[in-house]
């Protein structure tokens, strides 16, 4: 290239970079994070999460194998790890939101160390809750051969053990970072939950690409959803200055023993779907039903065309 056209090529890359740079705070909402602490790292939370799953199945996620004498100085070895790392991320969660809120970040480190503590000793409850959700997969799908089956290869088994975590620490009021867990689930299995939904005991998806389950959604006990759920919000009420209203319930309520068939759209804060209600395929419902209530698509008619009626628009 010729050393003229090398130095026009140098100028338009340097006008491009000026550019970009005066964007930074030209752009609005803003969009970038300059000048404050750093935020949660997403390499980080795929390490946290392999890292909880090899705690709770044990055995399943290691190359060499584990055995019963060799375990506890595994899971010490990972709780050290996953205490450093998470508790790491949890500071950053933490001060991100007291940076957002302008609240003076005056304790977090003592704040991330008891979440982190609060967290880890939640894990005995959260291994006894999926292992009960592993049970409702097997009971509840004859195409699975064995429990060992669905923890390595059903999509759900990951979707919810993430949330299942994700929700601890939610719950302990950590915010970034639990949508963190949850999307990198979303991303790899099409199954999208959101970390405050509270989800009750022995829970099953079937398949599951495409269920949505909103922040708000309460789900009971024995509940089981097929693939294409929406647990979702019917309307997002504003404010006096048309900001949206957050913070109230704006999802479904599905109580125990509940089957919920594939493309079933259920939406709204005060729609309560009653105790053993089977909800059918393709099915929206805006409203609440009792509970042992049975609610079926209409069955469409049939129109048969003759030959003469083939390129007509049906």
């Amino acid at each position: 290239m010729a050393e003229s056209n090398i130095g026009a090529a140098s100028n338009r890359l340097a006008n491009i970079m000026e550019q970009i740079v005066a964007s930074y705070d030209e752009a609005r909402p803003k969009i970038h994070h300059l000048d404050q602490m750093p935020l949660p790292s997403r390499e980080d939370a795929e390490r946290i999460l392999d890292a909880i799953e090899e705690i709770i199945y044990p055995g399943f996620y290691s190359a060499g194998g584990v055995t019963h004498q060799g375990i506890f100085y595994r899971v010490q070895e990972r709780i050290g790890w996953l205490f450093e790392h998470l508790c790491d991320q949890i500071l950053k969660s933490v001060r991100h939101i007291r940076e957002t809120n302008n609240d003076p970040c005056i304790s977090c480190e003592d704040l991330a160390v008891e979440y982190t503590y609060a967290f880890l000793e939640s894990l005995p409850r959260v291994r006894i809750m999926l292992a009960k959700d592993l049970r409702a997969a097997y009971d509840g799908d004859p195409a699975a051969g064995c429990i060992d089956e669905i923890i390595l290869s059903y999509p759900a088994t990951y979707a919810i053990t993430a949330y299942r975590a994700a929700h601890e620490l939610y719950r302990l009021g950590v915010v970034l970072l639990p949508r963190m867990l949850t999307e990198l689930a979303h991303a790899r299995t099409g199954i999208d939950i959101h970390p405050g939904a509270d989800i009750g005991e022995s829970f099953f998806i079937d398949h599951g690409t495409g269920v949505v389950i909103g922040e708000t959604t309460f789900i009971g006990n024995n509940v089981k959803l097929y693939q294409g759920v929406t647990l979702g919000a019917l309307s997002f009420p504003k404010d006096e200055k048309g900001r949206l209203v957050r913070g109230h319930k704006r999802h479904p309520t599905i109580e125990d023993n509940v089957v919920i068939y594939a493309g079933a759209t259920i939406l709204g804060g005060d729609t309560v779907i009653g105790e053993g209600s089977v909800i059918g395929g393709n099915v929206w419902l805006t409203e609440s039903v009792a509970p042992g209530t049975r609610v079926l698509q209409a069955e469409a008619k049939p129109r048969f065309l003759t030959p003469a009626d083939k390129f007509q628009e049906v």
